[in-house]
């Protein structure tokens, strides 16, 4: 469909069943690697009845996306039936083939890119060698962010890599917005690797707002789940509830503070893990680690 080196054209010529043909790409005016990933070009068009492409091999990645009618993507061995929503990634040097329905022939946008930080985002968003398709329902964001790359190529501007480097990332996460809400809308219970994420999740909230005044409730808010449902996940998986896992977390920082801040009073560090009470402080510590804070200060300065 496209070169490595395309130029800028538009054509527009009847094609029997459906829409008229038509084919238009631009490519980047000046590339620009940007986070390890350089966008080449982009375009959109309106395929005509049966039209194929490949066998073939490409040198970068090249992304479709869907946007009406009908076709065929061959990669690997299999073959995928798509249609409206659905995008196919691809992968340079792979040997690919797509057609469209004779009947209702393709309209798709694309967007070619490459570079070494192009594996890690695919992946991110749900792109593997096994996996080379996404189904992305009826969100329009995939075509809209490919647009704005086209849009931004057309300008010519300075920015123009930068802006294309932006949107190929919101396109990234459209598609893992999209994948994640397949997921939850599955009807069923969660899966173990589902599970595993939401834990995760909860973990990376509790250990970077530990020092601010964080509730559970906040937090189950925050990531979107019922308190209760959420703390028997976190429970299931690290054997504490929320609310043990963040006093243990808060006194393990207390600990490291009391040892290497000396500069600091125990209220001070009390109030930096997220305590507001330097009593209750004092007293969980002793629950936990058998000492007051000031007694762990004074045998920690011995040795």
């Amino acid at each position: 469909m496209v070169s490595s080196h395309p130029a800028t054209d538009i054509v527009s010529t009847p094609t029997g069943p459906g829409r008229p043909e038509s084919y238009f790409v631009v490519s980047n005016p000046e590339p620009e690697e940007v986070s390890g990933v350089t966008v080449l070009f982009a375009g959109h068009s309106q395929t005509k009845p049966g039209h194929q492409l490949g066998p073939k091999v490409v040198d970068h990645y090249l992304l479709h996306h869907v946007l009406a009618g009908q076709g065929e993507f061959s990669s690997g061995g299999n073959v995928h039936r798509l249609s409206a929503g659905d995008s196919f990634l691809i992968s340079p040097g792979e040997l690919v083939r797509y057609a469209s329905e004779p009947a209702d022939p393709w309209m798709y946008r694309w967007v070619a890119f490459r570079g070494d930080g192009s594996a890690p985002l695919l992946a991110a968003a749900g792109f593997t060698s096994g996996a080379p398709v996404i189904r992305a329902g009826t969100s329009l964001r995939p075509g809209r962010h490919i647009r704005a790359i086209e849009q931004a190529f057309r300008s010519r501007s300075l920015s123009a890599s930068l802006q294309a480097s932006g949107h190929l990332q919101l396109l990234f996460a459209a598609y893992r917005d999209a994948r994640s809400a397949e997921e939850a809308g599955g009807g069923g219970p969660a899966t173990p690797p589902q599970i595993e994420a939401t834990v995760r999740q909860a973990i990376q909230y509790l250990s970077t707002q530990y020092a601010e005044p964080i509730s559970i409730e906040l937090m189950a808010e925050t990531l979107g789940y019922n308190r209760a449902y959420l703390s028997k996940l976190f429970k299931r998986e690290t054997g504490l509830t929320p609310v043990t896992f963040l006093l243990r977390l808060r006194l393990d920082k207390a600990r490291r503070m009391l040892r290497e801040r000396h500069d600091l009073t125990t209220a001070q560090i009390a109030a930096s893990v997220g305590f507001q009470d330097p009593l209750y402080f004092s007293k969980q510590f002793h629950r936990q680690y058998g000492e007051s804070p000031t007694e762990y200060r004074s045998a920690v300065k011995k040795f």
